[in-house]
């Protein structure tokens, strides 16, 4: 763990304001603004703005990992480092609960963390010449039959080579940190948060000999449905959904900014993974067993 600038400026990013949400940002709030030399900068709720030059060293996201993932498109080209507090279920993102937020406050003071930067993804989705919307993706983008309840057929391209047109539910094309989500639901390999790379998973797909494929971030990808019936949607980190037409050009690339995730002392990559997923039992497993 390397020893970064202390932080003296922070601000509050909740993921909703639901009263159980805003009552720990109520607490974190106070606590807080009576710990020394420190500046609270606001409490900046979904619905509001974030100003341009945001006067944060932290950002300190309160929900699950669906808030970050919010948090991390809120701030666009401005990333700052995050902190996520977890309220959630699995935190893979969120990984310290209020508690231990408090507890462990006095590591940012001192500078005793880490601030690690993951990869992030440009999506441009195309639906008329000239007419092009323009995404931040954190986790993964998702071409889904949705509402149609048709198998799809999905011309993907690398670099402007065609690769393949896969006949299937949909197609994952994700992040590694987004490999533990949709990706890893749809059969898809984990992949060690901080790679370069991206995982194209298809869903359900008509051919058994297809599989996920593993590939550079810094390829160029492209894919276009076929005859897409009514229904299609491209979906955006869970979050943001478009409908799809025969006619529309998705192009997925490596964005400018990057996700730059705050870890203190102690953390593990693959001990998340043993909590979150149930791993260490297997662990445990093994050393009853001696080996």
């Amino acid at each position: 763990m390397t020893s970064s600038l202390p932080i003296t400026r922070l601000a509050l990013l909740p993921g909703t304001d639901r009263p159980d949400v805003m009552s720990v940002v109520d607490e974190l709030s106070e606590a807080l603004r009576q710990t020394p030399g420190v500046q609270l900068s606001g409490v900046f709720l979904p619905t509001d703005l974030m100003p341009p030059e945001l006067d944060a060293d932290l950002m300190v996201v309160v929900g699950g990992d669906g808030s970050m993932l919010r948090g991390c498109r809120r701030l666009g080209v401005n990333q700052r480092p995050m902190v996520g507090v977890n309220l959630g279920r699995l935190g893979f993102l969120t990984d310290l609960t209020p508690e231990e937020f408090l507890e462990r406050f006095h590591l940012f003071q001192s500078g005793d963390y880490e601030v690690v930067e993951h990869l992030m993804l440009e999506c441009r989705h195309e639906t008329a010449p000239g007419i092009i919307t323009s995404d931040l993706v954190l986790n993964e983008v998702t071409v889904t039959s949705a509402g149609s309840l048709k198998m799809l057929d999905i011309a993907f391209q690398i670099d402007g080579e065609d690769v393949t047109t896969f006949s299937c539910d949909g197609l994952i094309i994700s992040t590694p940190v987004g490999s533990t989500a949709h990706n890893l639901s749809a059969g898809g390999p984990i992949l060690r948060q901080d790679l370069q790379a991206v995982v194209i998973t298809p869903v359900c797909p008509h051919t058994l000999t297809v599989r996920p494929i593993v590939d550079s971030s810094a390829r160029i990808y492209q894919l276009a449905v076929k005859d897409a019936p009514p229904g299609v949607r491209l979906v955006i980190d869970g979050q943001i959904q478009r409908p799809v037409n025969s006619t529309d050009v998705i192009t997925i690339r490596k964005a400018t900014p990057t996700f730059k995730l705050v870890r203190l002392p102690g953390h593990s990559y693959y001990g998340t993974l043993h909590r979150k997923l149930g791993w260490k039992g297997q662990i445990e497993y093994r050393e009853r067993r001696g080996h």
